[in-house]
């Protein structure tokens, strides 16, 4: 049995908490490793390291901080398929879903290259008579980030890589679900030449947490995961004096106009809402026809294609459309979710609930779901599933299907299918949700410019990467300078005479 370690001061550290967590292989159920759970102790003493080592590192000038992140991303493209597979193996996701994974966080670490620029401050020369003003941008001191399972490469990326590029130190607290790719990338970063300390891995749950919430040298944290956990955490960390930034969850919406290419539709539906199983925040959980016969040949389009999933584990090839989901607790929360559907009167037209994949009995496999005929007072279309499951709600004009998306209470991304251009324009600029796609299923935006959700989804006023990452990671400083007149005057060199 391996047990895993936390990453202090450049070192792998056992725990001393004597609490563990497993860490299993999703595609047979079989615990692989043991995560240590840290205790508040050793948070405290990680932040300790990591607030002595950050002076030096704020000291070193950005274009120089940039050049660790240049390597870093060398040995990122140099171990991408390492990576890749040590991510599908705890998280349960394919081999390409698992490289995008390390792909999308990469990106961000490229954009954050540019912090010579995007850390520059602003003068105004002559401000008053011999005054001038500046502004300058600096690092916070030691910022935190809590991460979820579902991506255990790109969200630590978009959080540590702008934190450590304005000069900040990181304390890291990966989900203790899949911790062995965050510890690879402190590694990977050290090697990029990154100094010690600055980056610290500490496994953990909720004690951890706290501990990072309730330390008074943390400044800032950062959280993606569930809603009321986000609640939480925004809460206790707001109330503590801290920068808090926290990405809760989603129930994503597709709308179909009658215009709509169905082909082009189905396809964008499947992918965006069965890929990685379903466990994406940013994954299409709902679809909204507009009118009963856009509704019947989205359906049959639909069906086919979600029939012809090729459900297994990363290991049987490249053709795997998705895995098992994260843990046994997941499954059954997803099957409870699906039986909820069915009692309450939605129409289970793909029904996955007997999906046995032969020799993988053990692993957390679920097969996918499609339901019609759900109307939004149901759990299915309440509820983030997070899961292979994909909801049909039919509404019967253009306003009953905006209507929907706006009136749910998470905001995360949306989607419209259409030829219009009118109606297209209409959905952009009215709809309450924060990132929006249009002939585009899953809305993320690259890495210059910034991710977030509106609504139940995000607590926090700034988004994450882009722009808005610098802004987080920094404070700003005004400096008014006015120098006394007259020394420029210089000395006399002519004999003193009496005057």
């Amino acid at each position: 049995m391996q047990e895993l370690t936390h990453y202090i001061n450049g070192t792998h550290v056992k725990g001393t908490s004597g609490r563990f967590a497993d860490v299993f292989n999703p595609a047979t159920g079989e615990v692989q490793a043991k995560v240590p759970l840290a205790g508040a102790a050793e948070l405290d003493k990680a932040v300790e390291i990591a607030a002595a080592a950050q002076p030096a590192w704020a000291a070193v000038n950005p274009q120089r901080r940039a050049r660790v992140l240049m390597k870093f991303v060398d040995l990122l493209n140099r171990d991408m398929d390492k990576l890749a597979e040590a991510l599908s193996r705890e998280h349960g996701k394919t081999l390409p879903d698992a490289a995008g994974d390390v792909q999308r966080g990469l990106e961000v670490v490229e954009y954050c290259i540019a912090a010579p620029q995007m850390l520059k401050g602003e003068f105004t020369d002559s401000a008053g008579p011999g005054i001038d003003m500046y502004s300058m941008k600096q690092p916070l001191g030691v910022s935190a980030g809590i991460t979820p399972f579902n991506f255990p490469a790109m969200i630590p990326m978009w959080m540590f890589a702008p934190a450590i590029a304005c000069g900040n130190a990181f304390i890291l607290k990966p989900s203790e679900r899949d911790p062995s790719v965050p510890l690879m990338l402190a590694e990977l970063l050290e090697e990029a030449g990154l100094p010690k300390g600055i980056l610290q891995v500490v496994n953990g749950d909720k004690e951890a947490v706290d501990a990072i919430l309730d330390n008074e040298i943390i400044q800032s944290v950062g959280f993606v995961g569930s809603t009321p956990i986000a609640e939480y955490i925004y809460g206790r960390g707001c109330t503590n004096g801290k920068r808090v930034q926290c990405f809760g969850g989603a129930k994503n919406h597709m709308i179909i106009m009658p215009d709509a290419d169905m082909d082009q539709a189905a396809d964008a539906l499947v992918g965006a809402g069965y890929g990685a199983a379903g466990e994406r925040c940013m994954a299409i959980s709902v679809a909204v026809p507009v009118g009963d016969e856009t509704a019947d040949r989205l359906i049959e389009k639909l069906v086919p294609r979600v029939e012809a999933l090729k459900v297994g584990p990363y290991t049987s090839g490249k053709d795997v459309d998705y895995g098992p989901v994260v843990t046994a607790a997941a499954k059954a929360n997803i099957e409870r979710l699906v039986q909820s559907g069915i009692d309450q009167g939605a129409k289970l037209v793909v029904d996955g609930r007997n999906f046995k994949l032969q020799g993988y009995e053990d692993g957390f496999f679920i097969g996918a779901h499609l339901f019609d005929h759900a109307t939004k007072d149901m759990d299915i279309y309440k509820t983030e599933i997070f899961g292979p499951v994909l909801t049909t709600v039919r509404a019967q004009s253009y306003e009953e299907a905006i209507g929907l998306a706006m009136d749910h209470e998470y905001g995360n991304g949306t989607a419209i299918f259409t030829r219009d251009g009118d109606t297209a324009r209409d959905f952009a600029n009215r709809v309450n949700v924060g990132m929006v796609g249009i002939n585009v299923p899953i809305p993320v935006p690259l890495a210059y410019h910034t991710f977030g959700g509106w609504k139940k989804s995000v607590f926090g006023d700034l988004n994450q990467h882009g722009p808005d990452a610098f802004k987080f990671y920094t404070r700003t400083k005004t400096v008014t300078s006015r120098w006394p007149s007259g020394i420029k005057e210089g000395g006399e060199f002519s004999i003193p005479i009496m005057e």
